[in-house]
């Protein structure tokens, strides 16, 4: 059974070496959380990372920026790192297109550029998505200013990964603090508020009408959907005030994707087959945040309470006929490539 996991982080100095530039108000209070063994290993993208792949049972690995990518970053400066950042890619990819693919970085401080480096990343470089992280500093994903992105997105007909960014300082300080830095920190990202920060963003793209606008947009959920696929009979009760097209978790059933990001549980994996269906979930570990070497990850999907066509799609096939179109010659933003 190939195995093909989305959700594959890595990282550059050159990003680093960024983010610890920036001002104190702009930096990501989770880069704690890139040390040590995790730093090692998000550098990697040699070997040495396909070996630990082949611990875990994963085959190939679809690459993307950590958290919080560029999105706090000056315009300028992240388009210079969008570009070096998908040639890298790309170069990875080209080395071992048998273990690589790659979701393109953006520049969403500067969403014009942002969409023209997606059109470069899908259709020159061969990248079959993009990987954002909700908010661009105050600005949540559903803001005016993002939607040359989403037009390109639907355009190029690829699909965005919205993954976890640590709530706004405000919004950790009166949720998330008042235990020790430790605690805190551990509190506001992986402990839960990285997973309400990206659930509430999706909810957004629903709330502001972007998919009737582009009822086609795909967008993919890490670690099970990010809370909301638990709370659907709650979030239906919108249906009642928002005056949308079509109800909540209609939504969910036609623009969502979820993945388990390494929470490798057998309750979420039905429940979330339950509300977007087997042809909408697709694998990943969270590398290297999450890794369960001995073949771990693949264990996982092999001892699943599931048909073995049901484990194949989840495995490898839903991701190939997500990411089919991606590169592909179609009419893109400026005529036919």
């Amino acid at each position: 059974m190939k195995i093909i996991a989305i959700e594959e982080h890595f990282l550059t100095n050159a990003v680093r070496d960024a983010w610890s530039a920036s001002s104190s108000a702009e930096r990501d209070g989770g880069l704690g959380l890139h040390l040590g063994e995790i730093e090692d290993r998000l550098d990697d993208l040699s070997d040495a990372r396909i070996r630990l792949m082949e611990a875990s049972g994963v085959d190939m690995q679809v690459l993307s920026l950590t958290t919080p990518a560029l999105h706090n970053l000056d315009p300028r400066q992240s388009v210079d790192l969008a570009v070096r950042t998908n040639d890298l890619i790309a170069a990875t990819v080209t080395r071992r297109p048998d273990r690589f693919e790659g979701f393109a970085t953006l520049p969403t401080p500067s969403p014009r550029d942002g969409a023209r480096e997606l059109e470069r990343a899908v259709v020159r470089l061969g990248l079959k998505g993009v990987l954002l992280c909700g908010r661009t500093r105050e600005k949540n994903i559903d803001h005016p200013d993002f939607l040359p992105i989403f037009e390109a997105a639907a355009s190029l007909d690829v699909p965005l990964f919205i993954h976890p960014q640590i709530p706004q300082q405000p919004v950790r300080e009166i949720y998330y603090s008042g235990f020790n830095e430790q605690v805190d920190l551990a509190f506001a990202t992986f402990g839960l508020g990285w997973h309400y920060e990206s659930g509430i963003q999706f909810l957004r793209l629903i709330l502001a009408g972007v998919f009737d606008r582009f009822p086609d947009l795909q967008i993919i959920l890490g670690h099970w959907g990010e809370v909301i696929l638990f709370y659907t009979e709650r979030l239906s009760a919108l249906n009642r005030v928002a005056k949308l097209q079509r109800s909540v978790v209609d939504y969910m059933r036609h623009n969502l994707y979820v993945t388990p990001s390494g929470m490798f549980s057998e309750s979420y994996l039905q429940r979330s087959i339950e509300v977007v269906g087997v042809d909408r979930i697709l694998f990943s570990t969270d590398y290297p945040y999450q890794y369960r070497p001995e073949r771990g990850a693949r264990s996982f999907l092999e001892e699943a309470t599931l048909s073995d066509e049901s484990k194949q799609r989840i495995a490898h096939l839903n991701w190939e006929r997500l990411s089919a179109q991606a590169g592909l010659p179609r009419t893109v933003l400026g005529g036919t490539e």
